[in-house]
């Protein structure tokens, strides 16, 4: 039985290959798809590095508040809010790749343009996470508005990169 419904499949996806023969670009079409959704597993997981950045963030104001340093609390929304707003817009960006029917049409070039600032993203996750261990190890002493500023430039960073990336998707369909 299981041998029957294995030819079944091959001569399913045999049929399959006929049909890409006969379509032209449909197989360019599968394969566009398929980074598509790597672009949105990718971007994901961006987000959710971020995230995770954000929970402790809240955490540590929450630390902050009960040790006595409410001054800088506000600081630290700032950051908060900055860094919500990305994972936000990073959850919906455009993907990295246009379909068949898509309004942009993202090229080669754009599209490897684009891998570099999800990969800028990913590496500032990971900096942000560092920073976020600098203002935790900061608090009480004197080097916590350092390490409050250090944190809210990377967050201004993530925003700038996206907004870069953001330019490479919008401007090639204007091409």
């Amino acid at each position: 039985m299981s041998d029957q419904i294995f030819d079944k499949v091959g001569s399913d996806m045999d049929l399959f290959k006929k049909i890409l023969g006969k379509i032209p670009g449909f197989s360019g079409y599968i394969e566009r798809q398929k980074r598509r959704d790597a672009d949105k597993l990718l971007r994901d997981t961006i987000a959710d590095r971020f995230e995770q950045q954000w929970q402790r963030i809240s955490q540590l104001q929450r630390d902050l508040i009960s040790q006595g340093e409410i001054a800088y609390v506000d600081d630290m929304e700032q950051v908060a809010i900055k860094l919500r707003a990305f994972i936000d817009r990073i959850r919906r960006a455009p993907r990295g790749y246009s379909g068949l029917f898509d309004a942009v049409k993202i090229g080669e070039d754009e599209l490897a343009r684009i891998y570099q600032y999800d990969a800028a993203m990913l590496d500032l996750g990971d900096e942000v996470g560092r920073a976020v261990d600098n203002v935790e190890a900061s608090i009480g002493s004197e080097g916590l508005p350092a390490a409050i500023r250090h944190l809210r430039s990377l967050a201004q960073q993530a925003v700038d990169v996206y907004n870069r990336r953001s330019e490479v998707v919008f401007s090639s369909g204007q091409s």
